[in-house]
């Protein structure tokens, strides 16, 4: 007896002795294991560079909270997960979940408090073995931090997919939307950024809602090329204070001079988006007694330029089956007039099919009146970003557009090896000089012919970035179109093109992230209701009644001996 309470001590102080020493490991070595087979929760570098800047408290609310879908109950327990994995290694980081309708005194409060914010609702239908409600969801999240606050969009709004499509795209893009939230309000402004005016260019009200976003992670100014004509060396120089010069919709030529100073600001490394109509066509014109308007060439003196570079935007219009939803009066019927939605193929409707971390989860973006994109072969790596579908074509201009066209009846036959047509690339390498070789437009000491490694972005319509006017000529949301109601994925495609551009980080490719959730059939639940409740509920239950009965039987079994 004593010889057992003596090996009964040794193991008890050998136990303890191990799970001292397993404490202290712990504590001093810092590790957590991921055991999901896509490493959902493994956060990549440059979260964990990010989630370094937090050197004080800094808190974020989420409003996913109560009675929510099965669906959204998914993003809810996904993201609190991801956000725990956040504060495992900072706990300067601290969540809370809220549910804003929680109170019906205060519930309406909170819904105009949010609004203001710009958090707007997500109105779902909740289909519940064939009984269907309306619930209103609030997937956002504010972060918090010194006196500074930021948005942080949990659903990814992907134009006609189903809830479940979106909840699993939200989730992908989980990791890249928080930690892009913590670096926005962690980081101060640092990279510039150059509107370019003076060729006629979208007015600032038409790209408001572009220039409210980027504000919030850089510094942006408008920069007048008009100043060449006089001091081209002092633009160029000023030019160069500039990370990235966005070039939106220019209608009229560029000198030779605008385009030296353009020029060398890309050959020094300045990035550069272009958003360039190599065609006039509006869809003002239209709207006419006629209906019809003439899309003719654009000169802006930039072909040469861009054939250097390694691209050429051809002066042709894309025509595409895939195109926008257009309202259009077919009558009327008492004093009220008939309004029906017919397929407008001069607005194609673009879906991402690459896998850049550009434009990869993204919905339908909408172009107006675009152009073909050529590349050709100088050693620049082209990516092309966004293309047309298989049933798409070029149509030459000059040439009359006309409303009557979404009369028209087409078949495959019409789009046989026309379609995929390129709409927007990404150019990566060392750019050579337009003038290269040839006379200088401008004396110029510090001259290159051949650049630095760089990026430009290249987007053949600038109707891309322009958001719509309301009938008090305020912007609505880029993206929106109050024509047919629907809200594109313009937004998210032109941000994360100016995040790529400036990204020194590697924020942006955590995008690439692509995860595997395992979502239940919601027909074959409905289907085999009873027997899913058996397996999801019954058979646990009852594996944990035949585990207790067998570890009681087997116990009583070995100390009734």
């Amino acid at each position: 007896m004593v010889a057992i309470k003596k090996s009964n001590l040794k193991n008890l102080i050998l136990t303890i002795g191990v799970l001292l020493i397993a404490n202290g490991i712990g504590n001093t070595f810092f590790h957590r294991f991921d055991l999901t087979s896509d490493k959902r929760y493994t956060l990549s570098d440059t979260s964990l560079k990010i989630i370094e800047q937090v050197k004080e408290p800094l808190a974020i609310k989420i409003y996913m909270q109560g009675e929510l879908p099965p669906e959204f109950k998914r993003l809810q327990q996904e993201t609190k997960q991801l956000l725990e994995e956040f504060q495992s290694y900072n706990r300067n980081i601290v969540f809370t979940f809220v549910d804003p309708l929680e109170n019906e005194n205060s519930s309406m409060d909170n819904i105009k408090d949010l609004y203001r914010k710009g958090l707007t609702p997500v109105n779902i239908t909740v289909d519940d073995k064939g009984k269907q409600s309306q619930a209103m969801v609030f997937p956002w999240a504010i972060a918090t931090y010194h006196d500074k606050e930021v948005n942080i969009p949990l659903l990814k709004n992907k134009m006609g997919a189903s809830t479940t499509e979106k909840v699993i795209g939200s989730v992908q893009n989980l990791e890249y939307s928080i930690a892009d939230a913590l670096n926005k309000i962690t980081t101060n402004k640092q990279k510039k950024i150059a509107v370019i005016k003076g060729n006629g260019e979208l007015q600032d009200v038409f790209m408001a809602k572009f220039l409210l976003q980027i504000r919030e992670s850089y510094h942006i100014g408008p920069f007048t090329l008009d100043s060449v004509a006089k001091n081209p060396t002092a633009s160029l120089e000023a030019l160069e204070k500039y990370d990235l010069a966005v070039i939106a919709k220019p209608t009229e030529t560029f000198s030779d001079s605008e385009k030296q100073v353009l020029d060398q600001f890309i050959i020094n490394g300045g990035k550069t988006l272009w958003l360039v109509d190599q065609v006039s066509a509006e869809m003002d014109s239209l709207y006419n007694s006629s209906g019809s308007t003439l899309a003719y060439p654009r000169d802006l003196n930039l072909n040469d330029m861009f054939f250097k570079y390694g691209f050429r935007i051809n002066p042709d219009i894309v025509k595409d089956e895939q195109g926008s939803l257009i309202k259009l009066a077919t009558g009327e019927q008492g004093s009220a007039t008939q309004y029906q939605e017919f397929n407008w193929k001069f607005a194609p409707l673009v879906y991402p099919v690459s896998t850049h971390p550009i434009v990869k989860n993204l919905g339908g973006i909408k172009f107006d009146f675009a152009n073909p994109i050529d590349t050709l072969k100088n050693g620049i790596k082209k990516t092309v970003l966004l293309k047309t579908s298989k049933y798409s074509k070029k149509i030459g201009t000059p040439v009359e557009v006309n409303l009557d066209i979404v009369a028209e009846e087409t078949s495959p036959n019409h789009y046989i090896n026309t379609g995929n047509i390129p709409l927007a690339i990404l150019l990566e390498g060392p750019f050579n000089s337009v003038f290269e070789n040839r006379v200088l437009s401008f004396d110029q000491k510090s001259f290159e012919a051949t650049g630095v490694k760089n990026k430009m972005i290249v987007i053949s319509d600038g109707d891309v970035i322009k958001n719509q006017l309301d009938k008090n000529y305020q912007p609505v949301e880029l993206g929106y179109d109050q024509r047919s109601g629907n809200l594109y994925d313009n937004k998210d495609f032109l941000l994360n093109c100016v995040n790529y551009l400036l990204d020194d980080t590697g924020l942006i490719n955590i995008r690439s992230k692509d995860l595997d959730l395992a979502l239940l059939d919601k027909e074959k639940v409905y289907e085999n209701y009873s027997l899913t409740q058996v397996i999801t509920i019954g058979l646990p239950i009852l594996i944990l009644a035949l585990f207790g009965f067998l570890f009681s039987y087997l116990r009583k079994r070995k100390y009734a001996k």
